[in-house]
């Protein structure tokens, strides 16, 4: 009953309450990032959702589109501004995505919604995490994020599919809460966010 109705219910109505409580905080971030990024604050990209429904999401850009002088885009870590780098460490990045959540794009917490090329890449069991509304945080994001391997990752977000209780997303967004304030899990070893999912 909750995962069918219930989930969607608090969801929508979460996100709207702290739509219009971080209002403010909205429009600073929306402001210093159109002038970071040269007029473009917001990052919209189509990505799968439930049943690998494609939905395109949107975020805080926190990086340019600079280039080297052949055309290809510079590292992750070259591109992140100031400005951006600290939207991201507090995770304000994620603020739009509480609109992919009144659509019904998204749930509050879900399995993390990756690249659409990534699709053709999975292993059966993988496949599981899109049996849900993906989230804009999740189990793989409180139990390492960013930090933890692609295999962790998608072995986490297949647990939750398949454990998903409204105890256990209270528990999530409480985990949520303390990672944002210590910036834990934000990159991975090698990356200023995560390497390429390249296949099984």
């Amino acid at each position: 009953m909750y995962k069918a109705f219930f989930k969607r219910l608090l969801d929508f109505i979460a996100a709207l309450t702290i739509l219009i409580i971080a209002s403010p905080i909205f429009i600073l971030s929306f402001l210093l990032l159109t002038f970071a990024n040269k007029g473009k604050a917001f990052f919209v990209q189509p990505r799968p959702g439930k049943n690998e429904k494609i939905f395109k999401i949107i975020k805080f850009k926190t990086m340019t589109d600079e280039k080297d002088e052949h055309g290809e885009l510079l590292t992750d870590a070259q591109r992140l501004t100031k400005v951006g780098s600290l939207v991201r460490k507090t995770s304000l990045d994620e603020i739009p995505q509480l609109l992919n959540v009144l659509k019904g794009d998204m749930s509050l917490i879900g399995p993390r919604p990756l690249l659409v090329k990534y699709l053709p890449l999975y292993n059966e069991t993988q496949k599981r995490r899109h049996n849900v509304r993906p989230g804009i945080t999740g189990w793989a994001q409180v139990n390492g994020r960013n930090a933890i391997s692609w295999d962790k990752k998608f072995e986490l977000d297949v647990w939750y599919v398949e454990n998903c209780t409204f105890i256990l997303d209270l528990k999530i967004l409480w985990l949520t809460v303390l990672k944002v304030i210590k910036s834990d899990g934000i990159s991975s070893d090698t990356s200023a966010t995560m390497e390429f999912f390249e296949g099984n």
